[in-house]
């Protein structure tokens, strides 16, 4: 999966290029009407609307605005959106009868005009997206694992086409390695962990023959905690492929192990990013009322806070803190317990407020402060991930993506105390299928979902 960092910047340049296409585009529009009837129609502020919101799944799908193709290309798929958003347009207006509201002559002008001023602005903002790419490239200090010709060959294209910071490469073996090549063997895989911590790599390349498949395997799931992105670069060229999908840096074959839907396209953590804090904001306002009285139940009930705010772990491993409404009295236990049946600690408000969920409701707050989603793997306390890492494989890959108010395990009826590695397992199962699965209809799903859950009978 992609670092936080460079993937909040991918889908900054694509909202800033779609955004400055957009509003030239509804200018456009809206002065040639104005110029044509004197006034601005109710069905052309209509049509506008419906090209800004129907440009971004278009262009999205055209990958209009990806860094890495050339001016040619990118105006190619350009073209190509635009000739696809307009057709989609046409076909709306004729199925809702409504094309005859509007001058053939103004629509045809706007559809010649916008795509120059597109085109205008396509290269300049372009230009800078990539730049920017590069920059974002040069801050990802990488880590190779192999010494052979092709981890050498790679070193080499990641520096000088890539701009990327090589650290340099790691033995797969114990044996002692020659050390003339044009970048340095820095240690073997004993020494791995700690290259990682200490120079703060965030890109690990696997360049390691075919052979080394069990060994592959083995090394990506002892790094699905490690919070680094994992490339398997495998020699293909003796290979016959046949309708096989991988991906290219500087010609040479990479296979990314663990990437998500999520990550996959420039505008998707931005979209459900959006949608998260459009619903959370509505769903404050909405519920304020309850949220107050909450308040100032949990006040009276007990002395202490009316917040319980916990450090748990959240995108890539990041220490956040969550906000509930405190549900137990103030005690002073050595280690942190999850809440059992008849839990003394908990007070008569904090075990309604528990059996209904209104305790998690303060983490819209959180949701609003980027720290999380509505939906995703529900963060676990930091003692608690300690204590499951190790115990269970790919624990710590749930964190790869920010977690939920709610998730796909909750709504599979995996709430409550989670007493056995067994239930944690499935959990995570769950967790791990959410996040190879994610869509924006899967996340809708479990937002209807979620209501008809919280009273569960294993809920305490």
């Amino acid at each position: 999966m992609r670092s936080a960092e460079a993937f909040a910047g991918r889908g900054l340049t694509f909202w800033l290029q779609w955004f400055t296409a957009g509003v030239l585009l509804t200018l456009l529009l809206l002065t040639l009407a104005s110029i044509k009837t004197g006034s601005i129609d109710p069905q052309y502020r209509i049509l506008a609307i419906f090209a800004l919101l129907g440009s971004v799944p278009v262009y999205s799908l055209f990958r209009v605005y990806y860094k890495q193709h050339g001016y040619l290309i990118g105006l190619a798929r350009l073209l190509g959106a635009w000739l696809v958003l307009l057709a989609g347009l046409t076909a709306l207006a004729f199925v809702t009868k409504t094309s005859e509201l509007y001058s053939r002559e103004v629509i045809l002008i706007w559809a010649a005009l916008g795509f120059a001023l597109q085109t205008l602005t396509f290269v300049p903002l372009h230009m800078l997206a990539r730049r920017y790419y590069l920059e974002q490239q040069a801050r990802r200090t990488s880590l190779i694992i192999g010494t052979g010709a092709l981890a050498q060959d790679l070193a080499d294209k990641l520096v000088r086409q890539r701009n990327e910071p090589m650290l340099g490469l790691v033995s797969a073996d114990d044996q002692p390695q020659p050390s003339d090549g044009l970048y340095p063997i820095i240690g073997n895989l004993a020494h791995l962990r700690e290259l990682i911590v200490t120079h703060r790599v965030r890109c690990l390349y696997l360049a390691l023959p075919l052979a080394s498949a069990e060994q592959i395997e083995g090394l990506y799931i002892d790094l699905l905690d490690a919070n680094v992105d994992v490339i398997w670069m495998p020699d293909l060229n003796s290979m016959m492929l046949l309708n096989h999908s991988v991906s290219e840096i500087g010609g040479l074959p990479a296979i990314h192990l663990n990437e998500s839907p999520l990550t996959a396209h420039p505008t998707a953590a931005m979209t459900k990013a959006m949608m998260d804090r459009s619903l959370a904001l509505l769903g404050i306002l909405l519920l304020s009322p309850l949220l107050v009285g909450v308040a100032l139940a949990v006040k009276l009930s007990s002395p202490g806070p009316v917040l319980f705010k916990q450090q748990r772990h959240g995108w890539n491993g990041k220490v956040i803190k969550v906000w509930k409404f405190r549900s137990m009295r103030l005690h002073q236990d050595a280690a942190i317990k999850q809440a059992t049946r008849n839990d003394p600690r908990i007070t008569a408000i904090g075990r309604f407020i528990r059996r209904t969920s209104i305790d998690e409701l303060p983490q819209l707050f959180n949701v609003l402060q980027g720290r999380m989603s509505l939906v995703g793997p529900r963060p676990h306390a930091v003692a608690h991930n300690d204590y499951y890492t190790g115990k269970i494989a790919a624990y710590m890959a749930r964190h790869r993506i920010k977690p939920g108010i709610t998730g796909l395990a909750q709504v599979s009826g995996l709430r409550g105390e989670t007493d056995t590695l067994d239930k944690m397992e499935k959990r995570v199962e769950y967790d791990i299928a959410y996040i190879n699965n994610w869509s924006l209809w899967l996340d809708l799903k479990i937002l209807i979902k979620t209501p008809f859950t919280l009273l569960g009978k294993d809920i305490y």
